[in-house]
């Protein structure tokens, strides 16, 4: 009777499942005298069907018995309820007291200040957190269910109903606060990989920029017309390529005024390099008209050395016709000279012409 009636119900699982191993033992003890119990009642049965002489005090002692023994056994169901219960009340505050540890846990890592330094370690941060708020939804379920044991426990154990109301509190409170932890991390993250995202941009530009201008500032100047041609064609590509550029320098710029507009912590940067984008773009243009300019010149300058060669080629072939001292010795033949003079007066003035 001692051991049914023990108010002992452990101060956490494990003591609680020690108890009900030891109540265990104590049931299949009880069981095992059960049958002893019985053989007393026949006994006494068999003795007040024999008429014995001391059969009142046979019933009184049979009665004694079995009221001890109900007595026993309903103690034994009570203690056995009551164990189930405490092991029921543990097995709570345990799954909460470990879910609040995993919450913890995690809680450091949503606190790191690590939100990359390049674009490369911000998309590995973003990927981890985003396998972290994964797990974070998978266990919303089982705070979910917590909660619902806490409120079902409530219910059941009047007894123990403060103590369940500050376990799950605690819980709740710290499902917030990781929940928030989260929420805040995954929009530095966001941040960071934007502000990332944008000097990438603005490298990968600036860089192309250094390129084309040393591509434009490479070709000499030609000596001759083809020449002043094929780098009229290949500055016209160029000026092609940097159309082609056009859309990722206002990407980049948008992308930069979005960062200012929203008041990114980096504003002051941004705001440097865009300056810095735009003065290189612009610079890139005047040295591309700056060049234009002088291969047209070059160009003009080629084709009037190909004119003015023309011209001296064409006067010495005619200076040889003027000096020739025949005037022919016959109507024929001076009429024939004639013919060519005209022809060469008519040619003169076609070059006469081109010259002026």
């Amino acid at each position: 009777e001692a051991i049914v009636t023990s108010e002992e119900l452990g101060q956490d699982l494990e003591h609680v499942e020690v108890l009900q191993k030891k109540f265990e033992e104590f049931q299949t003890d009880l069981a095992a005298h059960e049958e002893r119990v019985n053989e007393v009642n026949q006994f006494a049965g068999k003795l007040i069907q024999e008429l014995h002489p001391e059969e009142e005090l046979i019933k009184s002692k049979q009665d004694e018995v079995n009221a001890s023994w109900q007595r026993l056994k309903g103690l034994a169901l009570q203690r056995q309820g009551k164990l189930f219960g405490a092991a029921e009340v543990q097995r709570f505050n345990r799954d909460v007291d470990e879910t609040i540890s995993w919450i913890k846990e995690k809680g450091q890592l949503m606190a790191s200040d690590d939100f990359g330094r390049d674009l490369a370690s911000v998309q590995a941060l973003l990927r981890k957190h985003e396998g972290l708020e994964r797990d974070l939804a998978a266990l919303e379920d089982k705070v979910k269910a917590l909660c619902a044991e806490a409120d079902r426990l409530q219910q059941s154990h009047p007894i123990n109903a403060s103590q369940i109301q500050v376990k799950r509190e605690e819980l709740i409170a710290n499902w917030e606060q990781i929940r928030t932890l989260a929420a805040e991390r995954h929009a530095r993250l966001n941040d960071s990989y934007r502000l990332q995202r944008f000097l990438a941009d603005f490298r990968d530009l600036t860089s192309w920029v250094t390129e084309m201008k040393a591509l434009i500032n490479a070709d000499e100047l030609a000596n001759d017309v083809a020449g002043a041609e094929a780098l009229l064609d290949r500055h016209q590509e160029h000026k092609g390529e940097i159309d082609a550029h056009e859309d990722s320098f206002k990407s980049a710029d948008e992308s930069g005024q979005a960062l200012l507009g929203a008041g990114h912590y980096a504003s002051d940067e941004v705001k440097e390099k865009l300056t810095i984008l735009s003065d290189e773009r612009s610079a890139l243009l005047e040295l591309w008209e700056l060049r234009r300019q002088q291969y047209e010149q070059c160009m003009d300058l080629q084709l009037f050395y190909r004119d003015t060669e023309q011209v001296d080629n064409w006067m010495s072939k005619q200076e040889a016709f003027l000096l020739n001292e025949d005037l022919g010795d016959s109507l024929d033949s001076v009429e024939a000279l004639l013919k060519k003079h005209e022809d060469f007066e008519k040619s003169l003035s076609a070059q006469e012409e081109k010259i002026t």
